[in-house]
């Protein structure tokens, strides 16, 4: 189950928001996601339902976004507006081959291309429950007429451009518990 809020508010209310749309998407399941929730949390902090193991959820927010992914395996998801982006991100989390993805991207469509294969790659790093201590320029992504391809085995990738204004990428394992 995915769900998106297009939403701009105030950047102390976006976490909020996101865990709002988190008690939605459970209620479909029948949870009841308040203060009483018990959450467990791996070594890197991923959290999880500890009364539902088979429910696996991950949440993002930026600015004037916030989605909710829930999945029965591993999942994470990332979302972000698209803007220009820091040079310095390329040199240390990218590729050779998406650097040179990149710099072959025509101008004008450089920014999305970047946020593109940014929010892939902090949607995998979050499926894993490592984050971004993951050596992410390990992880290599090419996106060809809208099919992403990549070298991560076992993980199923998708993306959303909404309003050529913001990226949605979803990473979900391929093995369910």
């Amino acid at each position: 189950m995915l769900i998106v809020s297009l939403k701009d508010i105030p950047k102390k209310e976006q976490h909020s928001h996101a865990h709002n749309l988190l008690r939605e998407c459970l209620k479909k399941y029948g949870i009841e996601y308040d203060e009483n929730t018990v959450i467990n949390k791996n070594e890197m902090g991923k959290p999880s339902l500890a009364n539902y193991p088979g429910i696996h959820y991950n949440i993002s927010h930026a600015d004037g976004i916030a989605s909710c992914m829930i999945a029965d395996g591993e999942c994470g998801i990332d979302c972000e507006k698209i803007r220009p982006y820091r040079p310095n991100v390329i040199k240390r989390a990218f590729s050779g081959e998406e650097k040179i993805m990149l710099e072959n991207t025509p101008e004008k469509e450089r920014n999305a291309m970047f946020f593109r294969l940014w929010t892939l790659k902090e949607s995998y790093v979050k499926a894993i429950g490592t984050g971004i201590s993951y050596p992410l320029n390990t992880v290599c992504f090419s996106i060809e007429n809208g099919i992403i391809r990549t070298n991560i085995q076992g993980y199923s990738f998708r993306q959303y451009i909404i309003h050529e204004k913001y990226v949605v990428s979803l990473c979900r394992s391929l093995n369910h518990n």
